[in-house]
C-alpha cells in the first residue's frame, strides 16, 4: 500500500486519493448528459416524489407504532412483544435505507433543512449521522472497494477478509461459513463503541471538518443522542413493560441482530462479490481510472425486476446508479439503470447485475470463499 494509508500511525492526517480526469471522460459526460435530459424531458424532480414521502411515513410508523403499544400497555403478551421488538428492527433497517440514507446525500429533497433533519433521525434510532456521512458519502462512495481507504470493506473484525489486500489469518478459509453471523451485529457496534472510535478518528485525520461544525458540538451531539436512545429504548422499557430486565436486553439485541444483518447484506452483495474489482493506487497516490468508470467496476446491482425487494431497501439493490448518481432520489433508480446499462454497454464498459436476491447471495458466498485462500490476491482483478 501507499504513503496515503489514511490509518497510517506516521501519516493521521487524511491525504485523499486522486483520479484520472482525462480516462473515460467521454463516457461520464455523455451518462450525465442523458440523466439530466431523462428529468428535463419527463419534466420531474430528482427528489422524493409522493411514494417516497408515504415510504417515510410508513417506515417510521413500523419503527414507532409497535414500540408505543409495548410502553401503554397495548401489548402484553410474549409473543406479541416478540413480534413488536422484530418489526422495530425492520422498521430501523427500512428507516435506515428508505429515509436516512436519501436525507443525509441531499437527495431526499431540494430543501437543505430538510435533508439535515430527516438525516439526523439516524441519530434517533442509535447511531451518529455525522460519523455515517464521512464513512459513508466520504471515504466509501469516493473510494469504494479501496483498501484502508473505503472502511465499508475494511475488515469489521479481523476474522472477516473482505478485500484481497487484507491480511491473511489461517481462519479466513472458514469464513464462508461464520461471516454471516457477524454481519447482524453491525447496528450493535454502531450504538456502543464504534461511533465513539469514529468521531475521534476522524478529528485525528481532520475528516470532521467535512461537517463543518467544530468538533465540541459534534461530541456534544453525540453524547446527547446516545443519552436519548438509550433513554427511550432501554430505560422507559425498564419502567414500563412488564418484563425482566434480561428480557429487555433480549428484546433490544433481537431488534439489532435484524436490523444490523438487513442493513450490512444489503451492502456488502454490492461490492464484495466475483465480479468487482478492488483497486490499488499507484506510488503515486492516484487510481489509474476515471471516478464514474472506477464505480461501475467496483459495484454491483442485485434483484432488479423486484419492485416490492426494491421498495423495501430503498432502491439500494440499483447500487451502480446510486454510486453514480447519490445526490438523486432512490425512486429513480430503476428508470436510470436502463440509461446507465445502455451507455455503460455502448463505450464498452461492465455493468454488473446479478438476476436475484438469492443469485446475489450465492455469488457474495463464493467470494468469501475466494477470499478465504492465500492465494485471493492473484485471482480478483486490480486496476494496476
Amino acid at each position: 500500500m501507499n504513503n496515503t494509508n489514511i490509518k497510517s500511525e506516521s501519516k493521521p492526517v487524511f491525504e485523499p486519493i486522486k483520479f484520472s480526469h482525462t480516462i473515460g471522460r467521454d463516457f461520464n459526460s455523455t451518462l450525465k448528459k442523458r440523466v439530466r435530459a431523462y428529468f428535463k424531458d419527463n419534466n420531474i424532480s430528482k427528489y422524493a416524489n409522493f411514494n417516497m414521502k408515504l415510504k417515510t411515513v410508513f417506515m417510521l410508523s413500523l419503527y414507532f407504532v409497535p414500540y408505543f403499544l409495548m410502553i401503554t400497555g397495548v401489548v402484553t403478551s410474549i409473543w406479541a412483544m416478540t413480534i413488536c421488538w422484530s418489526l422495530i428492527g425492520f422498521g430501523m433497517a427500512g428507516i435506515g435505507m428508505g429515509i436516512i440514507h436519501d436525507a443525509n446525500h441531499g437527495a431526499y429533497s431540494k430543501n437543505k433543512r430538510t435533508n439535515y433533519l430527516l438525516g439526523r433521525v439516524m441519530n434517533l434510532v442509535g447511531t451518529f449521522a455525522p460519523n455515517w456521512k464521512i464513512q459513508h458519502n466520504v471515504l466509501h462512495h469516493t473510494y469504494t472497494n479501496i483498501h484502508e481507504y473505503d472502511e465499508d470493506v475494511d475488515q469489521p473484525v479481523p476474522i472477516i477478509r473482505f478485500t484481497p489486500h487484507d491480511k491473511y489469518r489461517k481462519i479466513h478459509r472458514f469464513q464462508f461459513l461464520y461471516a454471516w453471523f457477524f454481519y447482524s451485529f453491525m447496528t450493535v457496534s454502531w450504538i456502543t463503541v464504534k461511533d465513539f472510535q469514529q468521531i475521534f478518528r476522524y478529528r485525528k485525520m481532520g475528516l470532521t471538518k467535512t461537517e463543518s461544525e467544530k468538533f465540541g458540538p459534534l461530541l456534544t451531539e453525540l453524547l446527547l443522542s446516545k443519552v436519548i436512545y438509550f433513554g427511550y429504548i432501554l430505560v422507559l422499557p425498564l419502567i414500563f413493560i412488564d418484563v425482566p430486565w434480561w428480557g429487555i436486553l433480549l428484546f433490544l439485541l433481537l431488534k439489532h441482530l435484524i436490523a444490523g444483518f438487513s442493513l450490512a447484506i444489503v451492502f456488502i452483495l454490492a461490492h464484495v462479490v466475483p465480479e468487482t474489482s478492488f483497486p490499488v493506487a499507484n506510488k503515486n497516490g492516484e487510481i489509474e481510472n476515471n471516478w464514474a468508470i472506477h464505480q461501475l467496476e467496483t459495484t454491483s446491482n442485485f434483484g432488479p425486476n423486484s419492485r416490492i425487494f426494491q421498495w423495501f431497501i430503498g432502491g439500494l439493490n440499483y447500487q451502480v446508479e446510486h454510486h453514480l448518481f447519490p445526490n438523486i432520489c432512490h425512486v429513480h433508480y430503476r428508470n436510470l439503470s436502463k440509461i446507465v446499462r445502455e451507455t455503460a454497454l455502448e463505450f464498452g464498459l461492465p455493468y454488473y447485475s446479478e438476476p436475484t436476491f438469492l443469485s446475489a447471495v450465492k455469488s457474495h458466498y463464493k467470494m468469501l470463499q475466494r477470499l478465504g485462500k492465500p492465494t485471493a490476491k492473484a485471482t480478483v482483478k486490480s486496476n494496476i
